[in-house]
């Protein structure tokens, strides 16, 4: 357990900080400081000293932009983490610093939250999976006590399993899928199968053990063929893309009765990009594809199963109000996308951390829309005296229809991102695509056409590329921020440029704009020939 503790308290420790910072931000689960002065209030905010309690338990009202909606969570300092919507669409959601699930009801826009009997005083854990079964039960994970806990709404009742395990565990993401329940072990190595009928301590289950030593164990999607995918990496080290054939696993078992087959027969190990260090999230699209995001860039992937080439798409730096620089020593700010999921219109929908934002991606279009949420805590970020400035910590969402559900661990509220509203403007691109030998550039010409008839101040462009030897430039006439007039499109001209040392293949570029709410922007495809 000691072991356990140390890498999830370095990992994600690491994980907080901007690319390049050395400020000290604290682990997720702080330690309790006995000499620190604790005022108790007979609330879970009494699991924190004073000191930590604004960094942990809040610090302001819940807010509303445009696009997001925030509700603050009736009883103080539950930290929100993994959430879900039901058959009814309700949302659920865990709270680590109490141990209890709570529904809010989008109808009413009211809460209940369900005291859990079992839970041990003062227990904290992080519970980073959640999902609702076909008889209306919510089932979750608990990283301290290596369960994974069922609830039953109809009676209230709650009941935890053991989660299985020889040595260090840490149950992560679930899902419900049809009869069995899967769950990413994430310090265990392994991916879990367990059978959600069976409810008592004497459970069957069947775990995939991972092809590289001593790695973690990632999320995990599903293809249309039912194959798992998942990743195994080494810490800021890479790793691979596993398969699994379920299928194939199960028919052989069903055919020949035998139980103990030899699991790698069933699986297929794919090296990992080097530039893909921390592969959280992970999704299939209908195209047979499967996503990535990287915990430890601004970047997310896509990896083609047929010609088993991954490509490499950026998101826009984060604003600066979400990490503040008040020393000015961070040179690198970056995204980190967490969780990935789509949506029922086959987009992605994903989380940008240390963005503050949350992001949704068409495939077909490759247009990047993402919703910046208005509530920031200052403990989060470098940010001095700046205001507003800092993180809500959106380490977990669920899709449902066009709205986004997603959880503010440090702000103690949720929220959502209404996606059926109109952007404020569209990006229209000349061409998608450019072709260009090492040492050569070339113009692309562009435009920002308004949507709404109202005129839009503060309107910044968005640039980002995901390799050093490209670079894209915008015309210098075009102002840092300026004003875009609802009947005045405004177009524009950028130059992309390979440098000399150019490795050829297919890059992404993006080009956009944004405000303080909501950024638009198109991926622009390279090639550069050999």
């Amino acid at each position: 357990m000691k072991k356990k503790g140390l890498l999830v308290a370095v990992f994600f420790g690491t994980i907080l900080l901007t690319s390049t910072v050395v400020i000290s931000l604290p682990n997720l689960m702080a330690p309790f400081d006995p000499d620190s002065e604790t005022t108790m209030t007979g609330t879970p905010a009494d699991n924190f000293p004073d000191a930590q309690r604004p960094q942990f338990c809040g610090s302001g009202n819940a807010k509303t932009t445009t696009y997001v909606t925030e509700y603050t969570i009736p009883t103080v300092c539950t930290n929100p983490l993994a959430i879900t919507t039901d058959f009814d669409g309700n949302v659920w959601f865990a709270q680590t610093n109490t141990g209890n699930l709570a529904k809010f009801d989008p109808v009413t826009e009211s809460f209940t939250e369900y005291d859990n009997p079992v839970w041990p005083p003062n227990g904290r854990s992080m519970m980073w999976g959640i999902d609702d079964a076909p008889d209306g039960s919510i089932w979750y994970t608990d990283e301290t006590f290596d369960s994974i806990w069922k609830f039953t709404p109809q009676t209230e009742k709650y009941q935890r399993l053991t989660y299985p395990s020889q040595g260090d565990a840490l149950p992560q993401k679930l899902k419900v899928v049809g009869s069995q329940i899967i769950v990413n072990d994430f310090t265990g190595n392994k991916i879990t199968f367990l059978d959600p009928n069976q409810i008592d301590e004497d459970f069957n289950y069947l775990s995939i053990p991972s092809p590289v030593d001593d790695s973690v164990t990632g999320a995990f999607a599903i293809d249309a063929q039912n194959n798992i995918w998942y990743t195994n990496w080494l810490f800021q080290q890479g790793g691979v893309l596993v398969k699994f054939d379920q299928e194939g696993y199960r028919s052989t078992v069903a055919n020949t009765g035998e139980e103990f087959l030899p699991l790698m027969d069933y699986i297929e190990v794919l090296q990992l990009p080097n530039s893909l260090l921390t592969p959280n999230g992970a999704v299939a699209t209908e195209d047979g594809k499967i996503w990535l995001a990287d915990t430890s860039s601004s970047n997310f992937f896509s990896f083609d199963p047929v010609t088993e080439e991954f490509l490499q798409y950026s998101t826009p730096a984060p604003a600066l109000a979400t990490y503040g620089n008040y020393s000015g020593i961070i040179k690198t700010p970056i995204s980190r996308p967490y969780w990935i999921e789509t949506n029922d219109l086959g987009q992605l929908v994903f989380n940008e951390q240390t963005a503050n934002r949350m992001a949704v991606m068409d495939p077909k279009s490759e247009s990047l829309v993402e919703y910046s949420v208005p509530s920031m805590n200052p403990n989060w970020g470098d940010c001095g005296e700046i205001e507003p400035c800092g993180l809500a910590q959106i380490f977990d969402f669920t899709v449902r229809g066009d709205k986004i559900w997603f959880t503010e661990w440090v702000e103690n509220n949720i929220g959502v991102v209404d996606t059926s509203i109109g952007l404020p403007f569209e990006i229209g691109l000349d061409s998608n695509l450019v072709t260009l030998e090492a040492g050569q550039m070339k113009n692309i010409d562009f435009v920002i056409s308004p949507q709404t008839s109202d005129d839009m101040s503060n309107v910044s462009l968005i640039i980002a590329n995901s390799h050093d030897f490209l670079n894209v430039t915008v015309d210098p006439t075009a102002q840092k921020t300026f004003q875009l007039d609802f009947d005045a499109p405004r177009p524009l001209s950028a130059t992309i440029s390979a440098s000399e040392d150019a490795i050829p293949g297919t890059y992404k570029v993006l080009i956009g704009a944004q405000t303080e709410e909501v950024s638009v922007s198109k991926f622009i495809t390279i090639i550069i020939e050999s």
